[in-house]
């Protein structure tokens, strides 16, 4: 089971250390944008940090695009993660022999952009008859995009969704109503609680540890990191301490939530997990990106809760494909290509049905293998359906310092009891010094 719903912040660090390696941004020779012709054949390396299943999926995939045509073969170079992906990478870019393709988070993609490492695909997107965005899930396209300019292009999503027991709702005599609205589901959260005097033998939910499921509820709520005027923090608006209130009082206070936090790599994500499926705790919020490891004879999935009435605006991100300035024209070319099939509705749809991961085309609904799948496990279309009313990852505009202040907050409030207005406040204050400093 992989996560990347947040990307952290030591892919943003790494990505910064590029910064004086950059070379053009243009589609080609000249800002030109070089076509294959009959009879090219190209060769070009593609770097990708996946392992164990999705890494099994992507050498399917490229094996699938070499057998497809006669003018370019991919040859799949893989890493051991994200951060060794980008510690190569550096090397490359300073020798100025790069692969032709990498795979990137939305906040490095950004980063690299910027810095000029990354090959301008907008030129490309626009000679292409055979290429369309107009289906692609906005968030997701706008993962790729800087200034207005297309740099990168979607691989594949993830948002976190509502994970439950079918039965819990059940005896509790509820239905997946419950999940359109937070105030809504606090109420519920206490119905699935079980106690037995003062021992809770079920949990009515678990959040998941940390701070992302915290934000997904501040914007949910309309709630802003940053103002539009770029200058001032948002994090204790009454938006942001009415979401995570809620969450307070289930822990803190009414006891109907429990966190599971700490251990080793993702051990408090398979701990919450275990608790779901032993039937210590009613549901959790977890990736979509999950569905390949649960079973849904005895789980469900719903979209995460809105307030007020609306729909819940939980961040989408995605894996982006990127091509590096300094690759050469014509494997420029052949990249785009790769990325062109790999984007396709059937083959997007079927890295979706295999990885739990979302698909990166609203089209992918409509693909008749999808639609079969769908219908025997309608939870796969839970995070599409999610990801087209999503909010966009937050970058942070200072290196991860607001970041830290978020997570902190998250920590004394989900660990240490502190009350939901308290670490706000307390991180806010933190956050907009970092932001005034970084203005300097």
């Amino acid at each position: 089971m992989k996560k990347f719903i947040y990307a952290g912040l030591s892919s943003i660090v790494l990505a910064t250390t590029l910064a004086g390696c950059g070379g053009t941004s243009n589609g080609g020779s000249n800002g030109k944008v070089v076509e294959l012709k009959k009879g090219d054949k190209v060769e070009i390396e593609f770097w990708y940090g996946l392992g164990g299943k999705l890494g099994d999926q992507m050498k399917e995939k490229i094996e699938a695009f070499n057998k497809s045509q006669d003018k370019v073969v991919v040859k799949g170079v893989q890493q051991a993660d994200y951060d060794e992906t980008y510690k190569k990478l550096q090397a490359a870019v300073a020798s100025g022999k790069t692969p032709a393709l990498i795979l990137t988070t939305t906040d490095t993609g950004k980063i690299m952009a910027k810095k000029k490492i990354l090959t301008e695909l907008t030129p490309y997107i626009d000679v292409k008859d055979d290429y369309e965005t107009k289906d692609i899930i906005e968030t997701f396209l706008k993962d790729g995009q800087f200034e207005d300019k297309q740099f990168t292009l979607p691989a594949y999503g993830t948002t976190q969704l509502m994970y439950y027991r079918k039965d819990a709702l059940k005896e509790a005599g509820l239905t997946e109503d419950i999940f359109k609205d937070w105030t809504k589901f606090e109420a519920a959260a206490k119905k699935l609680t079980k106690k037995s005097g003062n021992k809770v033998e079920r949990y009515g939910w678990s959040p998941m540890w940390g701070a992302d499921n915290l934000m997904d509820m501040a914007f949910s709520n309309g709630g802003k990191v940053i103002d539009e005027s770029g200058k001032k923090v948002m994090i204790n608006s009454k938006e942001w301490v009415e979401a995570w209130s809620i969450i307070d009082r289930g822990i803190n206070k009414d006891k109907t939530m429990k966190i599971n936090s700490g251990g080793q790599g993702w051990e408090y994500w398979y701990k919450t997990i275990d608790e779901v499926m032993q039937g210590k705790s009613a549901g959790y919020i977890g990736s979509s990106g999950d569905q390949g490891d649960l079973d849904f004879k005895i789980l469900a999935a719903a979209e995460q809760p809105g307030f007020n009435g609306k729909k819940g605006a939980p961040v989408a991100s995605s894996q982006q494909l990127a091509i590096p300035s300094k690759a050469e024209a014509k494997q420029k070319a052949a990249a785009f290509e790769f990325i062109k099939f790999f984007e396709k509705a059937e083959n997007t749809a079927d890295w979706s049905m295999n990885t739990g991961y979302i698909a990166v085309r609203s089209s992918a609904k409509d693909d008749a293998k999808f639609k079969a799948y769908a219908k025997k496990h309608p939870q796969i279309l839970k995070p599409i359906e999610q990801a087209e009313h999503a909010s966009s990852l937050f970058i942070d505009p200072t290196g991860g310092k607001i970041q830290d202040a978020i997570k902190k907050a998250a920590d004394k409030m989900e660990i240490e009891g502190k009350s939901a207005k308290e670490v706000l406040d307390e991180a806010q204050k933190e956050a907009q010094a970092a932001l005034d400093n970084s203005a300097k």
